[in-house]
């Protein structure tokens, strides 16, 4: 193993600790984060029949994506969702023209992006356990 493949599971800790801290604060407070969003979002072309349940939905995603990444688990799928997820959220910051937001997500994204161009290094992970037990 080189320093190439320590670094590469160095960089997956920000981002995983990241996705996996915002989904773990909001699952508590489900409620009060969807009417938060659905509040911020009520400016938008968004209808809060689509805003809601994504509201709902997001912590968890964030959550199972944070370990995954974290986990290098199932690492190309989970990094993939993590920058689906953003490319939504960057989309609804458009809708309310919050600018300022999406210099974060588009920051996360091409963080996302990074990792998936670079998985080849993903050898401090469970992915590499599960590679090696289908090897006979």
């Amino acid at each position: 193993m080189t320093h190439y493949n320590y670094a590469y599971f160095a960089a997956r800790l920000p981002i995983g600790f990241s996705f996996f801290g915002h989904g773990l604060v909001r699952l508590p407070k489900m409620e009060d984060f969807a009417g938060w969003m659905v509040s911020a979002m009520e400016n938008s072309m968004l209808p809060a029949e689509i805003v809601r349940p994504f509201a709902y939905v997001l912590p968890i995603a964030e959550l199972l994506i944070g370990l995954l990444v974290l986990a290098g688990l199932f690492t190309r799928q989970a990094l993939f969702a993590g920058i689906m997820t953003m490319s939504l959220l960057v989309f609804g910051s458009t809708t309310i023209e919050d600018w300022g937001a999406i210099t974060g997500q588009l920051f996360h994204a091409a963080y996302f992006a990074v990792l998936l161009w670079l998985v080849p290094y993903n050898s401090v992970a469970l992915d590499k356990l599960r590679q090696q037990s289908t090897d006979y």
